[in-house]
């Protein structure tokens, strides 16, 4: 009984990622539908008008590089928001390992308040790139992380040597930076007027498509189903890609937290802490 619960649990779970990853393709295949719908209306009453010819098929070929240049500049700047949870996760853990060798010897420094805070920070990062939160508050992760200044400045009254504080401090200096370098991301938009582009070179072609002449056939119906699915998914690939790090917005197209969901779970197990809670609590 259990094992047939757990293997339905799995393939609910298969289900819901498949989802999450054609999720986009649905939504874009609707548009499609709609404006192909819109095209057969404007065939049928003769609205009609532009000739297929050189110069428009040029326009649709030169729209397409122009589309593919801004992308590969958005998707470069979402292969760099990708290296930021390593990052954090390095930092973190240097933190906690220097930490835990100090307190191995100073019975003094209390290990567990440290560990706390970095948890807390880990916390408050994934709350703030919720969709709840707009994927962008970000500023009480930065709230957490400067609860360690006092933590780190009295190291060194209790025996730690300097050059390990300032080891320290520059773990805390990186954290601090990409968690600021989130927050620009998810806050600030890529070149607005290269998003203004994009949108009206979109907008453009869909128009002509819906005013070329057509035979009405099957094969044309296929054409403009295949060139305007093309554009429209571009349109809303660029505005999913703008935001790498909006988690719960039902995609598979976030930069994956896994990294730190791990390194979270460890620090908690080494403090005894259930998920979702602190120690006091």
């Amino acid at each position: 009984m259990t094992g047939s619960f757990i293997s339905h649990m799995h393939f609910g779970g298969a289900n819901l990622s498949l989802w999450k990853k054609f999720r986009l393709f649905f939504l874009v295949g609707v548009v499609v539908l709609f404006l192909g719908a819109i095209k057969a209306i404007v065939h049928y009453v003769g609205l009609e008008f532009l000739d297929l010819n050189r110069l428009l098929t040029s326009g649709i070929g030169g729209a397409i590089f122009i589309i593919g240049f801004l992308l590969s500049s958005i998707l470069q700047d979402y292969k760099e928001a990708e290296k930021i949870p390593a990052d954090l996760r390095t930092s973190i853990e240097a933190i906690d390992g220097d930490l835990s060798c100090f307190a191995a010897g100073n019975n003094a420094f209390d290990l567990d308040e440290a560990r706390l805070v970095l948890i807390d920070i880990l916390g408050a990062l994934r709350a703030g790139v919720d969709h709840k939160q707009g994927h962008a508050d970000i500023p009480p992760a930065l709230d957490h992380l400067e609860r360690l200044t006092p933590l780190l400045g009295r190291l060194e009254a209790m025996g730690m040597a300097a050059n390990f504080v300032v080891r320290l401090r520059t773990a805390q200096d990186t954290i601090r930076r990409a968690l600021l370098r989130i927050y620009t991301i998810q806050r600030v938009e890529f070149v607005p007027s290269v998003h203004v582009l994009v949108q009206t070179l979109v907008g453009s072609i869909v128009l002509l498509m819906l005013l070329l002449k057509t035979e009405g056939d099957p094969a044309s119906a296929l054409l403009f189903g295949f060139i305007t699915y093309m554009f429209v998914y571009v349109l809303y690939l660029v505005r999913l890609l703008e935001q790498p790090f909006a988690k719960g917005h039902g995609s598979l197209d976030d930069v994956s937290f896994f990294l730190l969901d791990e390194l979270e779970e460890r620090l908690r197990r080494s403090l005894d802490v259930p998920s979702g809670e602190t120690k006091e609590g």
